[in-house]
């Protein structure tokens, strides 16, 4: 005798409220109710308005800075596994605080592995999350990790352009697997920027490791926080003789002056998801919905379907 499916309830972190009502929308269910109330110093209670018990419970919250963006994350996981749903799954579009996935220099934390634990204290017993800025991530948790690529959403786009003499590029080395895995299903050539940092976000020092000449270049990257490294790398490629230069990017932190940045750029076009929302409007950024794309994936996870059909990389 097979065991009856729980129902599944869908609720939203109030930074990613937008995008929940999208992803409710496109799995067929209403977006649950929640209300916070907040104390004069800031301190503030989610509070989850109706049963959630036995039932499996999606929490929509990208974790990008400032923190209260995490904290509502963990509050609302410990009000739900208090509420006794039976899975608590926390579905992290952005999964932030992930560049500091390793000790790069002495006495510092390894963020990313402190997020991952307090989830699961908190009470995820699953995670779904798109494009960790590094794959291995996943190993710091030990609860079920699904890391969605958003190559899914981005390469029909790309294909759609229909560019000729397309070469994708990496804005350093980091990113190398990423552009070679896009240039696979592109059928194009690879070119990867090699760059020396100042300090964090500050760029000293740029060099270019292939020929761009005649090329229309798509730079691939897992998010875009200042705009300085993209930015930089486009109009290099623009001095190296490339037709255009375009921007992929799954997640669109864009701080400070990043907006200004793409404007004034050589950019013909910065291409991101709604997993961050944005703070502006900009002729250049354009957004593509991830909301259909994790909607069909926790409707899988919801009835213990494959996911595996989903991944174009």
């Amino acid at each position: 005798m097979s065991t009856p499916t729980p129902p599944s309830k869908i609720f939203a972190c109030k930074q990613s409220q937008e995008l929940a009502e999208k992803i409710a929308k496109e799995y067929g269910i209403p977006l649950g109710n929640v209300i916070t109330s907040t104390y004069s110093d800031g301190e503030f209670q989610p509070s989850f308005e109706e049963s959630i018990r036995g039932s499996r419970v999606f929490i929509v919250g990208s974790t990008h800075p400032n923190s209260d963006n995490l904290m509502e994350m963990l509050l609302m996981l410990d009000a739900a596994k208090r509420s006794s749903a039976k899975h608590i799954a926390a579905v992290l579009p952005y999964f932030g605080w992930a560049r500091q996935d390793r000790k790069d220099k002495p006495r510092v934390p390894i963020a990313a592995k402190l997020v991952a634990k307090m989830l699961e204290t908190a009470g995820a017993t699953r995670i779904i999350t798109m494009d960790l800025h590094a794959d291995q991530i996943q190993g710091f948790f030990e609860k079920p990790v699904d890391h969605l690529f958003a190559s899914t959403i981005f390469l029909p786009y790309a294909r759609s352009l229909k560019l000729d003499n397309l070469t994708i590029a990496s804005p350093d080395m980091g990113g190398s697997k990423r552009a070679y895995a896009y240039s696979k299903f592109l059928g194009s050539d690879v070119v990867i920027c090699y760059k020396q940092r100042e300090k964090a976000n500050i760029i000293s020092h740029m060099e270019l490791i292939g020929n761009v000449e005649g090329k229309n270049v798509i730079l691939v990257d897992d998010m875009v926080d200042t705009a300085g490294t993209l930015t930089k790398a486009a109009d290099l490629m623009i001095e190296r003789g490339a037709l255009s230069v375009r921007a992929i990017c799954t997640h669109a932190i864009l701080s400070g002056d990043a907006y200004e940045k793409i404007e004034n750029s050589k950019l013909e076009e910065l291409i991101v998801t709604d997993s961050i929302p944005p703070k502006r409007e900009c002729s250049k950024v354009k957004v593509l919905s991830c909301a259909k794309f994790f909607a069909d994936v926790m409707q899988s996870v919801n009835s213990n379907k494959s996911i595996s059909s989903k991944f174009l990389m």
